[in-house]
């Protein structure tokens, strides 16, 4: 059936995203058909699916169109200002939904929240970062940082001063992360060296180091769940 030639209501009910996301979850939709519900109509002679579609083909994939400003938004077909606005207004939504529950004071029981905290604050840069999270005894969070910045080659991190901030917070524990700007997670030797010179650093003070994030596309890499941390 080809569903592009007709309105989206016309649509069988479990095709339509909207209907789709009621019944299944948001993480049943392809990006197309969750960009579809923002942007809630589509261009002339286009439903909004195809409209989305036409959006990400041209101007994607979904993390390179969301990283762009509300102005470079502003002038894409299907977009415009207001719809530019909500969109920038929506992403910083769900960025401070992340954030919070690290910084209400909760314990960190969950190593995936790190993971995609570390996601969100670092994976725009377009070139190396590496940051840390400080915890407390019970791994509630004391801060984030961004320590090192590099070219898009990588960073240079010095355990030295990773030590020194752990300490000025009075951390107990801290979980590391850096993002690879060419968008692949992969730990490379270098971050594997790195990280078990952190944890011994780290160790001589008290303080433990409880994972290593490799920031990328798709979910971070934890060099924890790979049993190199």
């Amino acid at each position: 059936m080809q569903t592009g030639r007709m309105h989206i209501r016309d649509w069988p009910a479990d095709e339509r995203p909207r209907e789709k996301l009621l019944g299944r979850g948001a993480g049943a939709l392809s990006d197309a058909e969750l960009l579809a519900i923002f942007l809630g109509s589509g261009l002339r002679g286009r439903d909004a699916v195809q409209t989305a579609r036409e959006l990400l083909a041209g101007h994607g994939p979904l993390r390179s169109l969301l990283e762009r400003s509300p102005a470079e938004l502003a002038d894409l077909p299907g977009l415009g200002p207001a719809r530019a606005c909500k969109l920038a207004a929506a992403l910083e939504l769900g960025n401070r939904h992340l954030a919070a529950g690290l910084e209400r004071g909760d314990a960190l029981t969950d190593p995936a929240t790190a993971g995609r905290y570390f996601s969100q604050r670092l994976r725009h840069f377009g070139h190396e970062v590496f940051a840390a999270l400080f915890l407390d005894t019970r791994h509630r969070a004391l801060a984030f940082e961004e320590l090192f910045r590099g070219s898009i080659d990588g960073a240079e991190v010095h355990p030295r001063e990773v030590v020194r901030r752990a300490l000025a917070h009075n951390a107990a524990a801290v979980i590391v992360g850096h993002n690879h700007p060419s968008g692949c997670p992969d730990p490379s030797a270098a971050d594997r060296a790195i990280t078990a010179r952190l944890k011994q650093a780290l160790a001589l003070v008290d303080v433990r180091l409880l994972d290593h994030f490799v920031v990328g596309d798709g979910s971070p890499v934890s060099l924890a769940a790979r049993g190199w941390v």
